[in-house]
């Protein structure tokens, strides 16, 4: 019953969260000067934009959000579609509806999330653990100097490094696109550097916290071997935080590879809000905001779900799982 509670809450409180991202897009994109048509006369003439005539089209987008009707109509009007999951068509890309741009590009940026993260943690563990068995040497140091430096470099600078360096110079890989399992590497490096960085810095703490446990100290006491004692015992447990880290990580990387891909040209989600974005494309734009708030809230109730699970020890708090997000 606890637990049902809990989801129910969480369910009122995303409810509402989406409410408010949606007010507040809608309001800023309302506030930004220009607006589709204008940007579009002023970069192609009103010339044909998308196969479609950018003032036929949008004549036709004018009928179903109606420009002759008060702002606050126009957002219940936009409202009212996506709570069915209808977005209606999109400004930029006049022959295609929001929900089928989502459902194509989404796929993209989880596929480069899913893989960043994977590195990132492949990365991460041996570091974390490395530096933690060398606590305040001259190696920790270093380590930390180094995953320190990885964590301030923005994705797209890494990127455009990655590009300079493994493209223009080495010519060893492409500068971007998407049209195979080469066009993976630079993208899913750029955008897995910053998070190893963080689960790096998150393993080196949780295993000093735990190699500091009674069970840990007295089976190194007992004479077991080291590194069983420290891969059974003390790895194993330290991983387990790492669940409340990995998941909203992984869902900041679906959400927020808007530079990364279109700096790539790889047509995922990002890619497409950056579009939105420049262009004033409101129904494209408001549906991939809200989407992406949805995902991160989703990602944030599941995590918190998964860390109850395995972490019985706060079961006790919050009804089976606990809210620290």
């Amino acid at each position: 019953m606890g637990l049902a509670v809990y989801i129910g809450k969480r369910a009122v409180r995303l409810v509402l969260s989406m409410i408010a991202v949606s007010i507040l897009t809608f309001t800023l994109l309302q506030l930004a000067p220009g607006n589709f048509a204008d940007l579009q006369r002023v970069n192609s003439g009103a010339t044909n934009f998308g196969g479609v005539g950018t003032e036929s089209m949008v004549g036709e987008l004018e009928s179903r959000y109606g420009a002759d009707v008060p702002v606050w109509k126009q957002y219940l009007i936009f409202m009212k579609g996506a709570v069915v999951w209808d977005f209606g068509p999109s400004y930029k890309y006049a022959s295609r509806n929001v929900q089928d741009i989502i459902a194509e590009a989404f796929p993209v940026s989880a596929t480069l999330a899913v893989l960043a993260v994977v590195l990132a943690l492949l990365i991460a563990v041996p570091i974390g653990v490395f530096a933690a068995l060398r606590q305040n040497t001259k190696t920790d140091h270093a380590t930390m100097f180094v995953v320190t430096l990885g964590h301030a470099l923005p994705s797209y600078l890494t990127a455009a490094f990655m590009i300079l360096l493994f493209s223009a110079t080495l010519k060893l890989l492409p500068s971007g696109g998407w049209n195979g399992p080469k066009d993976l590497v630079l993208p899913v490096l750029a955008l897995s550097l910053g998070p190893a960085a963080v689960l790096a810095r998150y393993v080196r703490s949780s295993m000093l916290e735990t190699l500091r446990e009674e069970y840990v100290t007295a089976a190194l006491a007992k004479g077991g071997p080291h590194r069983t004692v420290i891969i059974r015992h003390a790895l194993r447990n330290s991983l387990i935080p790492l669940v409340t880290v990995a998941g909203p990580l992984l869902a900041a990387l679906m959400t927020g590879t808007v530079f990364v891909e279109a700096l790539l040209r790889i047509p995922g989600l990002g890619l497409y809000f950056a579009n939105a974005a420049a262009s004033r494309d409101m129904p494209l734009l408001m549906g991939t905001a809200l989407f992406f708030a949805l995902i991160l809230m989703l990602t944030n109730l599941v995590v918190d779900l998964i860390y109850g699970l395995l972490d019985p020890r706060i079961r006790t708090v919050g009804g089976g799982s606990h809210d620290g997000h």
